[in-house]
């Protein structure tokens, strides 16, 4: 079962971003983060293809399941077979701002629905052992953040729910793009804490606008004597992953030595071959890995490589091998020049 600490980093659920090679490549650089699956819909959870949306490797734990829906027995049903999959979390989208999610009447739309979030809530916590827990904005178009934000989580906690990950922007859902609404929105990391020191029994961790691990210890510290319990990175820990090779000195104070760029790679190579021998594309995996040398000699070779490469067919680890070399030849350049 997931612990208070075991919250203090997690990495957001993003589309098309955070899947399974995504998440085993990010265990590679930390131990402890808490990872989330891309958003799945309840439907498709409950008719689709289930291996192919839900299954992953056992060396991700611990990880989530994101799930979308509104509809409180459906969503139930996809907890229940999340949870059969091994899931340590199932986590409601209550968050997402596209127009393919407001059509469905899931997503961030739900945050003028708190009653019927907390209907969800309750189904999901009472199908399912492990922690059910909720990712909001803080409100959508001309909501009150003030009263949206607790709305939901005072709805949400009445039946139970505890955990809460609040992306701390409205989203704009006329008007504005869902990469937009990462962006524009003005961040109110204020009212996050706020909720916290008024609720203190609830598990608060933020989302948004955080780019780096000092910027996460900063959120985490006691500030005028609120304590939050976690925060959430997503684009930051995509874009340069290198960061999560800090995190569990840093953030979860475990005494081990940091993960760098190329002891990741050793330790995501049996992975990567595994999948390799099972027919899985070389691309699918190295995408993930485009800005892990970010600030180093020789990135934008390693990342030219990975990218021209590793989509030829039948490409393998051999490709690896030639980027992580421009590197080190890059580096051993600098050193001679030094």
């Amino acid at each position: 079962m997931l612990t208070n600490q075991d919250r203090r980093l997690s990495v957001a659920p993003m589309m098309d971003w955070t899947d399974r090679h995504c998440r085993a490549f990010h265990r590679a650089l930390t131990g402890r983060a808490l990872l989330y699956t891309e958003m799945v819909t309840a439907p498709a959870v409950v008719h689709g293809d289930r291996e192919r949306l839900l299954g992953f490797d056992g060396l991700e734990h611990p990880v989530a399941l994101q799930l979308g829906g509104s509809d409180p027995a459906q969503l139930a049903q996809a907890a229940r077979i999340g949870e059969a999959f091994g899931y340590d979390e199932i986590n409601l989208n209550v968050g997402c701002p596209s127009d393919r999610v407001q059509s469905g009447r899931f997503g961030a739309c739900l945050m003028r629905e708190p009653e019927l979030v907390a209907e969800c809530m309750a189904a999901i916590r009472e199908a399912v052992a492990a922690p059910a827990t909720v990712k909001c904005r803080i409100g959508v178009d001309d909501q009150d953040p003030e009263v949206s934000l607790f709305a939901t989580a005072d709805a949400c906690a009445a039946v139970g729910i505890r955990v809460f990950i609040v992306h701390a922007r409205k989203a704009w859902l006329q008007g504005l793009s869902p990469k937009e609404n990462r962006d524009v929105p003005p961040l109110d990391y204020g009212l996050v804490r706020r909720l916290k020191r008024e609720r203190p029994h609830l598990n608060v961790s933020i989302n948004g606008g955080i780019a780096s691990l000092d910027a996460a210890e900063a959120l985490l510290a006691e500030a005028d004597g609120v304590r939050l319990d976690g925060v959430m990175l997503g684009r930051a820990a995509y874009h340069e992953p290198a960061i999560l090779g800090q995190a569990d000195r840093r953030l979860f104070g475990e005494a081990v030595a940091d993960i760098d760029a190329l002891q990741a790679i050793e330790r995501y190579r049996p992975y990567m071959a595994a999948r390799l021998a099972e027919g899985v594309a070389l691309s699918a995996m190295t995408r993930h890995m485009l800005g892990l040398m970010h600030g180093r000699p020789g990135a934008r070779a390693f990342r030219r490589i990975l990218t021209v490469e590793a989509i030829r067919p039948g490409a393998g680890l051999e490709v690896l091998d030639r980027a992580v070399e421009a590197v080190r030849e890059a580096e051993a350049r600098r050193d001679r020049a030094a």
